[in-house]
């Protein structure tokens, strides 16, 4: 008995920081950005020419300072993934082999499609990783 007792109790202890933590509503894990940037999921296209396939894979996210804002663009966030995933699949596809991706194309593209879902400026699109494999 007293085993079960003693396992109760360090269990207990064992969570309690990472309860603690848990209750403010953030995620146990670190945010990157702070509280004004909403992550985008990676976009890919692929890219084909003759017999070479690869992928354009875009890492991005929105950083949005006006809190309604903000909401409507977390909630505006599936049309927006669907938009940014045209725009690099069409762009991939059009991509020749071994060439560099024009990242200042895409984004200003993104960036333009970002403001007419939202409806007025204020997010801005920041881009992280774009590969070609």
């Amino acid at each position: 008995m007293q085993r079960r007792a003693f396992l109760c109790l360090a269990l207990a202890l064992a969570a309690g920081p990472a309860a603690a933590s848990g209750s403010k509503g953030e995620d146990p894990k670190k945010r990157a950005g702070g509280a004004s940037y909403l992550v985008v999921e990676t976009l890919v296209g692929a890219t084909t020419k003759g017999q070479r396939r690869g992928v354009l894979s875009v890492e991005c996210g929105l950083d949005v300072q006006d809190t309604a804002l903000r909401e409507r663009a977390r909630a505006s966030m599936p049309r927006l993934r669907a938009a940014y995933a045209q725009i690099v699949q069409t762009y991939a596809a059009g991509l020749p082999v071994g060439a560099l991706p024009n990242v200042d194309f895409l984004a200003a593209n993104m960036q333009r499609q970002t403001d007419a879902i939202l409806g007025k400026p204020g997010a801005r699109l920041l881009m992280g990783a774009v590969l070609v494999n």
